[in-house]
């Protein structure tokens, strides 16, 4: 027997990212959160409320690293995971700790995506740059929008500002992927 689906939305990105400080601002759900890679060992879900009898589930996924693909950092378990959603909303921090570039952390990530799974690199993406409470004239997220060449939703959500834009967002574009799969 086999879960065909975990969540509505996955959540994924680089360790520390704020994947589950996303989740926990978005639902009820409180995932353990520490500024050290990994404190999340497992996919935590929670249910999104948007009132109005309109709700969503979504699964932070722990960390991907590079070599998640082949396994490395539990990294099949975790892909499996992701696999088992309608969309995946991948989390950028904007100033990693470590001084990598965002957009580069983006395209290793999507790397090990799509080395895992054709069907997972062509599912439905959203991109957010979190931490956006650190960039106030916007020129970070700025940049990493012109290197993506992609739509990118800023966030922050430690302030929760930009969240209900990226929930709405999310609602939105799970009920269009319903309305696809019925036809």
């Amino acid at each position: 027997l086999v879960l065909k689906l975990i969540a509505d939305v996955g959540l994924v990105g680089k360790p520390n990212a704020g994947k589950s400080t996303l989740i926990s601002r978005c639902s009820k759900a409180r995932p353990k959160i520490a500024d050290y890679p990994f404190t999340t060992l497992q996919p935590v879900l929670g249910i999104v409320d948007l009132g109005e009898y309109r709700s969503f589930a979504m699964a932070d996924i722990p960390g991907l690293i590079e070599g998640a693909h082949e396994g490395a950092g539990l990294g099949f378990e975790f892909l499996k995971h992701i696999e088992r959603t309608r969309i995946i909303v991948h989390i950028i921090d904007i100033m990693p700790i470590d001084g990598s570039d965002p957009a580069e952390n983006y395209y290793a990530v999507r790397n090990e995506l799509e080395k895992y799974s054709t069907l997972l690199a062509q599912k439905e993406e959203v991109v957010v740059a979190n931490k956006t409470d650190l960039d106030p004239d916007n020129k970070i997220v700025k940049k990493i929008k012109k290197k993506l060449k992609k739509e990118v939703i800023g966030v922050s959500a430690v302030t929760g500002n930009g969240v209900n834009k990226l929930i709405e967002t999310l609602w939105q574009k799970i009920e269009q992927i319903k309305k696809n799969t019925e036809q």
